[in-house]
């Protein structure tokens, strides 16, 4: 399973791609709102710059097919390596399948049933995103319901990936990768938590104990 980064901030997609394990970026207008930045092409164009050989989300806000369709035709201009994030909704899959028919790359985000995504793949998207997070939320059970998705696209020769996004902690990320999505988009902090473990770290500070020692011999 792929992990990609989900956010707008510049300095935290510098550090995800130093790291050498993050394949892709995630951003939505909340996040991109949340940095501030007014000028959200000049955004987008360097993160792309950050990570020229992996997909990079940019969500449309338009309310209709064409008006997303216009809007995802113009953020492909942006970058080569630009996925445009249609939200899911009856304009959104026509959206979807309008600029897949032209060769762009699409996201379909806030996808919460089978339903929804066996919809999202007959619109020939990319990508389809599972948010496991805001099912939780309410009471429902996200990583099966992204399980179910899985299983259920698998028996079928779409080529849609399965992205599983609103990821709130690392047992969710490994809880995605039995699932068996394609893709999980992680917060950076989520994605530091996924180094650690006590018994790791305990190991490491007795090999410098005792090599110490030995410098010392």
């Amino acid at each position: 399973m792929r992990l990609f980064v989900d956010t707008a901030n510049l300095a935290e997609i510098k550090e995800a791609a130093s790291l050498g394990i993050v394949a892709g970026v995630t951003t939505n207008p909340s996040l991109l709102a949340k940095e501030g930045n007014g000028n959200i092409k000049e955004t987008i164009q360097a993160i792309c710059k950050l990570f020229p050989d992996g997909p990079v989300s940019m969500e449309v806000t338009a309310e209709t097919a064409e008006g997303m369709v216009a809007e995802g035709q113009e953020f492909a201009t942006w970058g080569e390596n630009v996925y445009v994030k249609i939200p899911f909704c009856i304009e959104g899959i026509k959206a979807t399948a309008k600029l897949t028919g032209l060769g762009i790359p699409t996201n379909v985000t806030l996808v919460f049933s089978a339903a929804q995504a066996l919809l999202a793949a007959n619109a020939g998207a990319s990508f389809i995103s599972t948010f496991v997070g805001r099912l939780d939320d309410i009471g429902h059970d996200g990583i099966t319901c992204t399980k179910e998705i899985v299983d259920m696209l698998s028996m079928y020769p779409f080529d849609s990936e399965i992205l599983a996004a609103s990821i709130r902690n690392p047992l969710h990320v490994i809880q995605a990768a039995n699932a068996g999505c394609d893709i999980a988009t992680v917060p950076l902090k989520i994605i530091k938590q996924l180094y650690g473990h006590p018994l790791t770290e305990k190991g490491i500070e007795g090999f410098n104990t005792d090599w110490a020692k030995l410098q010392k011999a």
